[in-house]
């Protein structure tokens, strides 16, 4: 879970920021741009922090990057269970719970 720091110059939230995924504090500023195309296992793992921190809510976050629920939600369980680099695409087959991976390949 990321922690919290809020800056003190006012009781708001605004200026808050958290310890993002890679161990920096990050803001809402440092969350991905909306237009983002290519989601490479750090900007999943931003977002992620950035909703479970409160810098973002869920329903923004999937507003502005265009994500179900179900996706993001993805993402979360994916950090939980493997940690960031379960958020990788090209390893999904080796973190999906079910049939072998053998079984998969082709099941299209």
């Amino acid at each position: 879970m990321a922690l919290i720091e809020l800056d003190t110059a006012d009781d708001s939230a605004v200026g808050a920021s958290v310890i993002g995924p890679e161990g920096r504090p990050m803001t809402e500023n440092d969350l991905p741009p909306p237009d983002t195309k290519r989601w490479v296992m750090r900007r999943k793992a931003e977002v992620v922090a950035g909703v479970r921190s409160g810098l973002i809510s869920l329903e923004e976050a999937c507003r502005r990057y265009t994500l179900s629920v179900e996706e993001f939600l993805s993402w979360q369980r994916l950090i939980d269970s493997h940690g960031m680099r379960g958020l990788r695409a090209t390893r999904l087959q080796d973190y999906r719970p079910g049939q072998p991976v053998r079984d998969r390949i082709g099941a299209d």
